[in-house]
């Protein structure tokens, strides 16, 4: 992957229970199942192995799977998780994902970061590029968006109401 640009996004959310449980619903294939790139009707595999350091999860949407595959880099539980983030069926790139959790007086904050591989033509005009990273960037945000819902749903109730 030789022609690439790279945007980062930022986001944080505020959730009513402990950093642990929050760290939990990222590496617990059985909450993970509830949120992450998936749902627990729509889920076809939940597979995480920390120690071993991968991870997978397959959706089925509209008939079809879809696969997301990656590898821890860090584990510091309750308060950092660094893991790579590929959709082998779209693209080779892996974008690159970081958690920061921090207690509040109640509660805790999450912090999530994701830098953004984005691959281009070596024709594209720096026009082109900007208008990429700007469709990467939203598009990514939107998704994590609905899986943060879900996520502070199912942390703070222990279930997934909501559909996205």
């Amino acid at each position: 992957m030789n022609n690439y640009s790279t945007t980062t996004l930022t986001m944080t959310r505020i959730f009513d229970v402990v950093p642990e449980r929050v760290f939990d619903a990222w590496l617990h294939p059985e909450m993970m199942r509830k949120w992450f790139f998936t749902l627990e009707e729509t889920n076809i595999v939940a597979q995480n192995n920390p120690m071993g350091g991968k991870w997978e999860m397959i959706d089925r949407r509209d008939g079809k799977g879809y696969r997301a595959i990656g590898e821890y880099l860090e584990i510091d539980p309750p308060v950092k998780l660094v893991f790579t983030f590929k959709m082998p069926q779209f693209s080779e790139s892996q974008d690159t994902i970081t958690v920061e959790l921090t207690k509040l007086q109640q509660g805790c904050k999450m912090t999530f970061s994701q830098v953004i591989y984005v691959p281009h033509d070596e024709n594209w005009t720096k026009a082109d590029i900007e208008i990429a990273l700007g469709e990467y960037h939203d598009g990514t945000e939107h998704g994590w968006n609905l899986m943060f819902m879900g996520l502070k749903e199912l942390v703070e109730t222990g279930e997934v109401s909501y559909k996205g």
